[in-house]
């Protein structure tokens, strides 16, 4: 029987390509969409991705997220660090700032100063260089994708392709020199702005002058202690709000999903891409049992059962299913690959996503073949004398 069924779905290859293009289609929407979601909700908190080594992130109460940054006096390190529980405490100053290119074109960058001591909070992939190079007069690294997008030199011959910067490369900051010692590897911004490193000393130096710098004081906690009470304990004597590194991450989502509306325009495109798939799957599938009504019937009239007949419909639905969707997922993984490390958005594809996808597919399989079951289980032997006749 099973055999006869896929001979029945192979044969009309109109349709079973048609069945398999709907289903191939909602799976791409179905899984492009929020992967580009996922992409932009890492962005958003990338820079504590990164930041990964410290375990509270203490910050002025009135922030709301990441880029929310409220600069702090340097005096406030001092009280952190006096805290029971906190093994060390360092400073970290994050802000936009202006740079100059060698063309003389000016664009902006995420500048992050890291402790002069310890270089704590520096990039976890350095391409080239070294992490004690910033340590060098005037020393910078840059992230590869700005390297190669938009602090990318010109090229000599008009309309050529762009030069990736090099270390040894000279920029300006805000009018003040600063030369490239090394490329990393870091989680792009949500505006896709480059990514400047340099020790916390010269980003003082390189912005512009303002009386307060500290943007955050990253915190390690003692062994032994609990890292949320350690920030109870920080709130509590500072009057500066301490946060674990995931509460910062979901505290900067949640400001960015309440002020925006991201996630119920991503959620329009997926919701119409599953009522298109189940619309097109649906309308398609059951073309193709009416058209074969005649063989169900020859199948009746030889003494098949209703199981039986619920076995062809769902081994065909199931097969057309899993094409589909393998189809679908293969295109964005495809597309996947190929923006992987872009300055542009990225899709980020995870199980989670494709488990959630998967079983979208089933669902719109499974409404396509509840249609077709209805009229074959209703289906009177004698079609077929008539069909004959």
């Amino acid at each position: 029987m099973l055999h006869i069924a896929l001979k029945m779905l192979f044969g009309d290859r109109g349709k079973y390509i048609g069945i398999i293009t709907g289903i191939a289609l909602a799976s791409v929407i179905m899984i492009q969409q929020p992967g580009i979601l996922i992409s932009i909700f890492q962005m958003i908190y990338g820079s504590i991705s990164d930041i990964s080594l410290p375990d509270i992130w203490v910050m002025d109460p009135k922030i709301q997220s990441l880029e929310d940054s409220k600069p702090l006096l340097d005096t406030q390190l001092y009280r952190v660090r006096g805290v029971q529980g906190v093994d060390w405490a360092v400073p970290l100053y994050k802000g936009s700032q202006k740079v100059r290119l060698t063309n003389g074109e000016t664009t902006f960058a995420n500048l992050l100063g890291l402790d002069d001591a310890t270089l704590i909070g520096g990039p976890a992939v350095i391409l080239e260089g070294k992490l004690s190079d910033l340590r060098l007069p005037d020393a910078v690294f840059v992230d590869e994708a700005g390297a190669k997008g938009r602090l990318a030199k010109s090229s000599a011959m008009k309309g050529g392709k762009s030069v990736p910067l090099q270390v040894g490369d000279v920029l300006e900051v805000n009018d003040k020199r600063a030369v490239v010692q090394g490329i990393v590897r870091a989680t792009q911004t949500f505006q896709s702005q480059p990514v400047l490193y340099t020790t916390y000393s010269r980003a003082k130096y390189f912005a512009l002058s303002e009386r307060k710098m500290l943007s955050y004081i990253l915190v390690k906690a003692k062994p032994g202690d609990a890292v949320q009470t350690v920030a109870r304990r920080i709130t509590s004597i500072t009057g500066l709000s301490a946060y674990t590194a995931d509460e910062f991450k979901e505290m900067t989502l949640q400001y960015m999903i309440d002020n925006t509306n991201i996630i119920s325009n991503f959620g329009f495109v997926v919701i119409i891409g599953f009522l298109v798939g189940a619309a097109v799957t649906g309308q398609v599938f059951y073309n193709f049992t009416l058209d074969n009504l005649r063989y169900f019937g020859v199948f009746k009239a030889m003494g098949a059962t209703d199981r039986v007949l619920v076995l062809i419909i769902c081994s065909q639905a199931l097969l057309v299913g899993f094409t589909g969707f393998g189809i679908g997922a293969g295109i964005c993984a495809a597309f996947a690959a190929a923006t992987s490390g872009s300055s542009d958005l990225s899709l980020v594809i995870n199980w989670q996503l494709l488990l959630g996808s998967g079983t979208a597919v089933m669902v719109i399989i499974l409404f396509a073949a509840l249609l077709s079951l209805r009229k074959v289980l209703q289906l009177e032997p004698a079609i077929v004398f008539k069909g004959s006749s």
